[in-house]
């Protein structure tokens, strides 16, 4: 078996993250798959990339993305000036599912914030998403916000 790794990711996984955020109810109404892609994935990769304040990771065994997140640094006032870390688009490939292989990429996710020294880790996902809700629980996050989003 090969080693698992947790890197930045580059613009050749692109089509392999797509992939992971479109493996699911809510991403497959909303995400193109299709080769191709579409070129307003390559110019959001180029902005995260460009971005200090961004880290879109995968996590790799071998040649194979098996998971994926993106970290935005978010500094502000509040919290006596804390820098937040956000974490979304938390993917694990679909058949690798059940490995805590996504709790691994969320602690390595958290390590990772407070490296960078930030004073809180959130994040958001969709009140349909029941299971992730039981594992951010389980990793001790708290569903402590209500969250509102406009689409524009």
């Amino acid at each position: 078996m090969n080693e698992i790794i947790i890197r930045r990711a580059e613009e050749a996984d692109l089509p392999a993250i797509v992939v992971m955020l479109a493996d699911d109810p809510l991403g497959r109404g909303r995400e193109d798959t299709s080769e191709p892609l579409a070129k307003a994935y390559r110019d959001a990769f180029a902005a995260v990339d460009a971005d200090p304040n961004q880290f879109l990771a995968v996590m790799t065994e071998g040649s194979r993305i098996i998971g994926t997140l993106q970290i935005t640094y978010l500094a502000g006032l509040s919290l006596q000036g804390a820098l937040r870390g956000q974490i979304e688009a938390v993917r694990i490939a679909d058949d690798r599912r059940g490995e805590r292989l996504g709790q691994r990429l969320l602690e390595w996710a958290v390590e990772e914030c407070r490296r960078r020294g930030c004073r809180l880790v959130q994040l958001t996902t969709n009140k349909s998403r029941q299971d992730a809700h039981r594992f951010y629980d389980r990793l001790g996050f708290k569903a402590s916000h209500i969250g509102y989003k406009l689409e524009l």
